[in-house]
C-alpha cells in the first residue's frame, strides 16, 4: 500500500492555495468536457456609493451556463427593487455571453421565495443544512 503523506486540516487555507485547486479542478473539466472558456468567464455587477459596496452579484459563465454564487443588498436598501435589477442584469448579460441557463442555490433563511419570484425553479433540496433549515438548488432556463 502506498504511503500517504501527512494530511493537514487548514481552518485558514492561503488563498493561493485555494486558488490552485480550483486551476486544477477546471483543467480537469476542460480535459474531460472540450468546453474551453472563451473570454473572462467571471461575472459581477456591483451597486457603489463612491467606494463602499451597497450591493452585488458574483458568480461565473461556462459551457452555456451562468452560475450565481453570491447575491448581496446591504440591508438598509431591500426591498427596493435592486436584488431584481442584479439579478436580471446578470441573466442579460449570461445571455449575451451565450448562456442558456441559470443556476445558484441559497438557504431556506436567506432568499429562495425571491428567486422563485424571479422565475427560477428548485430542482433539489438538502434538509438540516444546517440544521434546522434547507439548501435550496435553483435554476432558470434563459430564453
Amino acid at each position: 500500500m502506498t504511503q500517504i503523506p501527512p494530511l493537514i486540516v487548514e481552518a485558514h487555507p492561503a488563498s493561493e492555495s485555494v486558488q490552485f485547486l480550483e486551476d486544477q479542478i477546471n483543467a480537469f473539466n476542460v480535459a474531460k468536457t472540450g468546453i474551453r472558456s472563451t473570454g473572462d468567464i467571471l461575472l459581477a455587477i456591483f451597486v457603489r456609493e463612491g467606494e463602499i459596496i451597497r450591493a452585488g452579484v458574483f458568480g461565473w459563465t461556462w459551457g452555456g451556463c451562468c452560475e450565481i454564487r453570491y447575491l448581496w443588498v446591504e440591508e438598509a436598501r431591500r426591498g427596493q427593487g435592486i436584488g431584481q435589477h442584479l439579478l436580471a442584469d446578470a441573466e442579460q448579460e449570461a445571455r449575451r455571453r451565450g448562456c442558456h441557463q441559470m443556476i445558484l442555490d441559497t438557504h431556506s433563511f436567506q432568499a429562495p421565495l425571491f428567486y422563485q419570484r424571479n422565475g427560477y425553479e428548485v430542482v433539489g433540496v438538502i434538509d438540516d443544512y444546517p440544521q434546522g433549515f434547507q439548501k435550496y438548488y435553483l435554476k432558470k432556463r434563459l430564453t
